[in-house]
């Protein structure tokens, strides 16, 4: 089975701007900005719940701890979310009246794992986006951490993963890297 595809910043910015043109935009866009920016996973995506991202003050947190019952692997995992993220979340909540889930279905209450899985899937499919599922952001954002330098160690934590091989699958290592890492000689 061949892993998901990385976005670079260049392909990122043009699928949301794809997407801000097609139904459901700003869920679509916050869904993927999700995924790229803080390496959410889509079962995590979909058991979020509004008050998790909300403090007692009504602002957007800078980090949240997910439950057990909210990941993979039944742990805790803490989330931190970049300024821009926090931003867009905001955006988001001000433009929609989500009452209890953070994403919700045209169909229901609040989306399933696999069911959101399939629409993010669709969502690249129709801007065009080949290759790419639900794993695309979350493999850009390590991939482009692992870029700018950052330990793989560190990487694993943001990830959520117990083994640093898993987060080593994560990281696709591309013609970049290699020209950075050989300019250290």
């Amino acid at each position: 089975m061949t892993q998901a595809r990385t976005l670079t910043d260049r392909d990122f910015a043009k699928l949301i701007e794809l997407v801000g043109a097609g139904r459901h935009p700003k869920r679509n866009q916050l869904l993927l900005q999700m995924t790229h920016y803080a390496g959410f996973r889509v079962g995590e995506l979909a058991a979020l719940r509004v008050s998790d991202v909300l403090a007692a003050d009504g602002t957007i947190v800078d980090q949240l701890t997910l439950t057990p019952e909210q990941t993979k692997g039944d742990r805790h995992r803490v989330v931190f979310l970049p300024a821009k993220l926090r931003q867009h979340i905001a955006d988001y909540l001000a433009s929609h009246k989500t009452k209890q889930w953070l994403f919700q279905s045209q169909k229901t209450e609040k989306f399933t794992a696999n069911t959101l899985q399939a629409t993010m899937t669709a969502i690249y499919a129709k801007a065009g986006f080949t290759g790419c599922s639900s794993h695309s952001g979350r493999r850009s954002f390590l991939t482009k951490l692992a870029s700018q330098g950052v330990s793989v160690r560190v990487l694993q934590e943001l990830a959520g993963h117990r083994h640093l091989t898993t987060t080593q699958r994560y990281i696709d290592v591309n013609d970049d890297m290699k020209r950075s890492a050989l300019m250290l000689i």
